[in-house]
């Protein structure tokens, strides 16, 4: 299952403090037309940032090993952008923050999805990461050391062999990020307004099956 990303995750007792978020946009309302489960690829994330204070829980290996994370769970809205930073009115805690750790090993990162993204889509935050959990835990992650290790790797491998690994997801439903290099940073899972996968738009599909593909390994 996709939690087992998380390699010997230690979640902290007690309540985590919750971060300050820093608004990064303007609020704005939208129909939600779907959603988007993006999932970062650890080691490539935390390749350069195995000294940094802030992502210490995520990169230093004193909280555990990862591999794929959940970046966030994000509304859509369809042509005219998405919603974000709707208004608040049930905090986010530190105990919440604690229970998601491992899924996603920053509460900076956590705080910032709830406070952009989660809050609208749902009235408290417990239920947007209880949305996100079960989405997250209904996923199957292929080896991805294995597959680092195939001669030619393309975008389109990366596709099939999740859609291989999960029931009811085709290559179509599958964005993949690449960063300027060719490496591996993101996968964005698309849902309908059902939870159920969906087609990817061109901004959500990203590079092209036939792109290059580089894994960091680092695990």
């Amino acid at each position: 299952m996709a939690h087992a990303q998380a390699y010997q995750c230690h979640v902290p007792q007690g309540p985590v403090p919750v971060p300050r978020v820093a608004q990064d946009g303007p609020a704005r309302a939208r129909p939600i037309s779907g959603y988007t489960l993006a999932l970062s690829w650890s080691p490539e994330y935390c390749r350069t940032r195995g000294k940094s204070r802030a992502d210490a829980r995520q990169c230093s290996g004193s909280s555990g090993r990862f591999g794929f994370v959940v970046h966030g769970l994000w509304p859509e809205g369809g042509s005219r952008g998405w919603p974000q930073y709707c208004p608040v009115r049930n905090a986010l805690t530190g105990g919440e923050l604690a229970r998601n750790l491992c899924m996603t090993p920053s509460p900076a990162l956590l705080a910032n999805e709830w406070a952009k993204h989660g809050s609208c889509m749902a009235q408290r935050p417990e239920t947007y990461f209880r949305i996100t959990r079960i989405l997250w835990n209904s996923l199957r992650l292929p080896d991805y050391d294995r597959l680092s290790r195939k001669e030619g790797l393309t975008a389109g491998d990366v596709r099939r062999g999740f859609a291989d690994a999960n029931r009811h997801w085709q290559p179509e439903h599958i964005g993949i990020r690449l960063n300027s290099r060719g490496w591996l940073e993101e996968m964005w899972l698309c849902y309908g307004t059902d939870f159920l996968p969906a087609r990817c738009d061109a901004r959500r599909r990203g590079s092209g099956d036939s792109a290059p593909v580089k894994i960091w390994r680092g695990l």
